[in-house]
C-alpha cells in the first residue's frame, strides 16, 4: 500500500507530427518575399536613374514590332524576308490596286486616274517596307549592344528612335563619359567603339545617311561662335569613322554642325547629354516609274 506522503507524478505526453508536417516551408515563403522586395526596389531605382529618352528606348525594345511580314526563319536584317507587305498569301500590290481602283464602267473614259491610284498603292507598299526595314535595323542595333561586351557600359549613351525623317541614332555624352575631349574634334576610344557598333548595322541597309554634331550651351545661354565649327568637325569625324567601318561613302547625304541650336534637353541646355552626334537613316521616297506623268 502506497504511503500517503509519496509525491504524485503527472506525465504529459505531447503528440508530435504537426511541427514535422510544416517543416521549413515558412523559410521558403520568406525567401520568396525578400527576393520580390529586392526586385521591386531594384526596379524603382532603375526607373529613377534613367532619362526619359532611355525609358522610351526600353519601351521600344520590349514593344511587339513585326520585323517581317513573312514567316522566314532567317534572323538577320532583311535576311530571307521580302520587302513586299502583301506577304506570300496574296499576289502583291495588285490586290491593293484592285481594291482601290476597281474596273471602270464602260461609259467612263480613263483619263489616267487609275494609273495614279496604282502609283499611290505602290508608294504605300514601299513605305511599309521601308518602315519594316528601319524597325528591323533598330532591333538589330539594340541586339548588337547586348551582344558586344565592350558596349556593356556604353549602351546608355546610345538612343535609338524613329522620327518622320527616318531612324535616328544619337550618341550622347554623359557626365564623365564624353566622346570628344573638351574643345577637340578628335574622337576618343569611347566614340570609336560606339560608332563601330552603329556602322555594323547601318552598313547593311541602303538608306542615305545624315550626320549632325551638337554641342551644349555655355553658361548664361551664350552660343560661342566656335561651336559651329567644332560641331561640324565632330560630325565629319563621325562620318570618317563610319566609312572606315564599312559604310559606303555614296550613302552620306549630309554632314552638318548645329552647335547648341537643337538641344536634346531644352529645359537644361547645359547638360552633357546635349553634346551628341546624331545619325539618321533617311526614309527613301519611292522612285517614280519611267512612264509616270508629272
Amino acid at each position: 500500500m502506497a504511503s500517503p506522503d509519496a509525491p504524485i507524478i503527472i506525465k504529459k505526453i505531447k503528440k508530435g507530427g504537426e511541427a514535422g508536417h510544416h517543416g521549413g516551408q515558412w523559410k521558403v515563403a520568406y525567401a520568396d518575399f525578400v527576393t520580390a522586395m529586392m526586385a521591386f526596389f531594384l526596379l524603382m531605382w532603375l526607373i529613377n536613374t534613367t532619362s526619359p529618352q532611355q525609358k522610351r528606348g526600353i519601351a521600344d525594345y520590349f514593344s511587339p514590332a513585326s520585323v517581317s511580314q513573312t514567316t522566314s526563319g532567317s534572323g538577320g536584317i532583311l535576311g530571307g524576308a521580302s520587302l513586299s507587305s502583301s506577304g506570300a498569301k496574296s499576289s502583291g500590290s495588285k490586290d491593293i490596286v484592285q481594291q482601290l481602283a476597281p474596273e471602270a464602267p464602260p461609259d467612263v473614259t480613263d483619263n489616267g486616274q487609275s494609273q495614279t491610284t496604282s502609283h499611290q498603292a505602290t508608294q504605300g507598299s514601299e513605305t511599309k517596307a521601308d518602315d519594316a526595314a528601319l524597325t528591323s535595323a533598330a532591333q538589330s542595333l539594340r541586339q548588337a549592344m547586348q551582344d558586344m561586351p565592350e558596349l556593356a557600359e556604353l549602351s546608355k549613351q546610345i538612343i535609338v528612335d524613329q522620327t518622320p525623317e527616318g531612324l535616328r541614332v544619337q550618341l550622347v555624352d554623359q557626365e564623365g563619359r564624353s566622346m570628344f575631349n573638351e574643345g577637340s574634334a578628335v574622337p576618343n576610344d569611347r566614340a570609336k567603339v560606339l560608332l563601330a557598333a552603329v556602322a555594323r548595322v547601318v552598313r547593311q541597309l541602303p538608306n542615305r545617311i545624315t550626320i549632325a554634331g551638337h554641342t551644349s550651351a555655355a553658361p548664361g545661354g551664350a552660343k560661342p561662335p566656335g561651336d559651329w565649327t567644332l560641331s561640324s568637325n565632330r560630325a565629319d569625324a563621325a562620318r570618317q569613322l563610319l566609312q572606315a567601318n564599312g559604310v559606303d561613302p555614296d550613302r552620306i547625304y549630309q554632314v552638318a554642325g548645329k552647335a547648341s541650336s537643337d538641344p536634346l534637353y531644352p529645359d537644361d541646355p547645359l547638360l552633357p547629354g546635349n553634346r551628341r552626334i546624331t545619325i539618321t537613316l533617311l526614309r527613301e521616297a519611292p522612285v517614280l516609274p519611267s512612264d509616270a506623268g508629272p
